[in-house]
């Protein structure tokens, strides 16, 4: 084995000497450090394409804290939680790629995708922690640095440059930190998480038609014929232009994948934030006897992240001979949604 890694060392290091090269010609050598360029881009892609390791969100927030043995404010977890997504998106492996204009990074598509889907959660639960999870009632005042970060996560995916996505995304976690540092202060009483029902059951309903849309999205990967049920249950409902009362619905086969890793990094990022709801919420979730249904809830989405064994995103159709990954990821994403209106009903109720 030593042997054959001496004689290869010796032949890579003779094809690329400069007296090889200039013996070959121009051409020759063109065209080997252009196939050289070429792999060695490739492996960067392949290397960068790996998506990120989950991570404990406990342990995260004590670490943030700094503090070993004090155990993190209400709502620090949380917000802890949501500052993390956001430093893993644009450092993990390859840093961010959704707005990257040379090589490899823009010849990737999956991991932009599966950052977008990522993206897409964690503002909404930014959105869920600055309108109703830090404010008591309709009628108090917002929070200062959460009304600077929502809007920062909001801002386009894939600006390259004046101003930079990065740029942006940076300046929310650190609003975001801005806010857990006054949450973590006891002396401090201007930043403040309502751990309640009703907090919880808001942010609840817009995690559920986002799973809902998701799930749709990826079953139409073999196509399907849809009932219009926009108006269904009232009588008086009426919308803006005529709908069909059928149509069929299919995703184009080059966007299959799109859709997939976009469900993928979404299902990522909101197992993580659940298991923060888990956290700051326990009390609450205890006394709905509504933990159970939570913990299914993240089941549900941890089985989404099972690894691929193929390389492509395969896409059989019904009961046919080959594997369809989107139905797969359909099939969780529809019961973490169902366990999701489950979990509302029960801190509805009284």
């Amino acid at each position: 084995m030593l042997n054959t890694l001496t004689q290869l060392r010796r032949w890579l290091t003779s094809l690329y000497h400069p007296a090889t090269l200039r013996e070959r010609g121009l051409l020759w050598s063109s065209g080997l450090l252009s196939v050289t360029l070429l792999l060695a881009l490739g492996l960067l892609g392949w290397y960068w394409s790996a998506e990120p390791e989950s991570f404990d969100v406990r342990q995260v927030a004590q670490e943030r804290m700094g503090e070993a043995g004090s155990m993190p404010m209400t709502g620090y977890t949380f917000t802890s939680t949501l500052m993390h997504l956001g430093e893993v998106l644009l450092d993990k492996r390859g840093g961010y790629l959704s707005n990257d204009i040379m090589p490899p990074g823009v010849w990737l598509d999956n991991i932009p995708n599966w950052e977008f889907g990522a993206l897409v959660m964690l503002r909404d639960a930014a959105g869920g922690l600055r309108n109703h999870l830090s404010r008591s009632q309709s009628q108090s005042t917002e929070d200062a640095d959460l009304a600077q970060a929502e809007p920062q996560f909001n801002f386009q995916n894939d600006s390259w440059i004046l101003p930079a996505t990065e740029g942006e995304y940076r300046n929310g976690i650190e609003a975001l930190g801005r806010y857990a540092t006054r949450l973590a202060d006891a002396s401090q009483q201007n930043a403040q998480f309502y751990a309640r029902a009703d907090n919880l059951t808001q942010y609840l309903q817009i995690v559920e038609k986002r799973l809902g849309s998701m799930s749709q999205r990826l079953s139409a990967s073999v196509g399907q014929v849809r009932v219009n049920t926009d108006l269904a249950g009232d009588t008086a409902a009426r919308q803006a232009t005529p709908g069909v009362g059928a149509l069929v619905v299919r995703t184009p086969w080059r966007e299959l994948d799109d859709v997939f890793y976009e469900a993928r990094g979404a299902a990522w990022a909101l197992l993580h934030i659940l298991n923060a709801v888990e956290v700051d919420f326990e009390d609450v979730l205890k006394r709905k006897n509504a933990v159970i249904s939570l913990r299914q809830i993240i089941r549900e989405l941890e089985a989404t992240q099972q690894s691929t064994v193929s390389p492509v995103i395969l896409n059989g159709g019904g009961f046919g001979l080959f594997a369809n990954y989107s139905l797969s990821m359909a099939n969780y994403i529809a019961r973490a949604n169902a366990a999701v209106i489950d979990l509302r009903d029960l801190l509805q109720r009284g």
